[in-house]
């Protein structure tokens, strides 16, 4: 009777149905178990073990009786469900590392460029997030002002991943006191920074450059990202920005 809603919990067909044999029935020997399930004896003492290592079953053995089977309190299905959402949320956050790259492949096969478009401080954090996957370094247009002053925790969280996969990134920013101040205290280690004359046009929107992704963030009282997969574009804007690079200071 309760066979439907334990798959719907996440049990196979052959748990659900054991464990619903066993509490409607009470503590059973394997063999009468494979006989109200039909089940063959090698799966039942499989799935046995398995609802046994998943807590929802007790195995119960003493000397020169045949082994029982307990069921176990419903609910311990609470800590199976806790349990797949932990799994659904890692899985969740594997996929999303990789759907990026899995896009960029299906539209340059498809021969047309993606643009992705996102939304408020949670749409900043996801396209910052999405640079963390990329394949070799990252290149920037920082607006660093902008930065601390609306997303310094973002920030923050940014640079610790960067800091710990060691990703590398090369950025271009004015040559203004506060840049000066901000990059003074800055990791150098896994950021190279150039600065650009005091008179040159502003920054207001941050541009990233990696994998075939270049990526644009604009801060503010309403915050916007977009993400543009596209070989041509990225490769053009990797150029430019290298020859900027060429003409930039070095940072002292």
């Amino acid at each position: 009777m309760y066979t439907e809603t334990l798959k719907k919990l996440g049990l196979t067909t052959e748990q659900s149905d054991i464990y619903n044999i066993l509490l409607t029935q009470g503590p059973l020997i394997a063999h009468k178990i494979s006989l109200l399930s039909n089940l063959k004896r090698g799966l039942t003492y499989k799935t046995l073990d398995q609802l046994v290592d998943l807590k929802l079953v007790e195995k119960v053995e003493k000397p020169q009786k045949t082994t029982v089977f307990n069921p176990k309190h419903p609910n311990t299905l609470l800590e199976v469900l806790e349990q797949k959402k932990k799994e659904i949320q890692t899985t969740t956050e594997s996929f999303k590392g990789i759907l990026g790259q899995m896009s960029s492949d299906f539209n340059l096969l498809a021969g047309k460029p993606s643009i992705q478009f996102f939304e408020g401080l949670e749409g900043v954090r996801e396209v910052l997030e999405d640079s963390l996957y990329t394949k070799g370094e990252i290149l920037s247009y920082a607006d660093l002002e902008s930065i601390q002053k609306y997303i310094p925790d973002i920030n923050a969280w940014y640079v610790k991943e960067r800091e710990k996969d060691q990703i590398k990134k090369r950025g271009l920013v004015l040559d203004t006191p506060f840049n000066q101040d901000f990059l003074s205290k800055y990791n150098k280690s896994i950021t190279d920074t150039r600065i650009l004359p005091i008179d040159s046009e502003p920054f207001y929107t941050i541009v990233q450059i990696y994998n075939d992704k270049i990526s644009y963030i604009t801060l503010g009282e309403q915050c916007i990202g977009v993400i543009i997969t596209s070989k041509a574009i990225s490769d053009t804007h990797r150029k430019l920005f290298e020859f900027v690079w060429g003409m930039a200071k070095k940072l002292e």
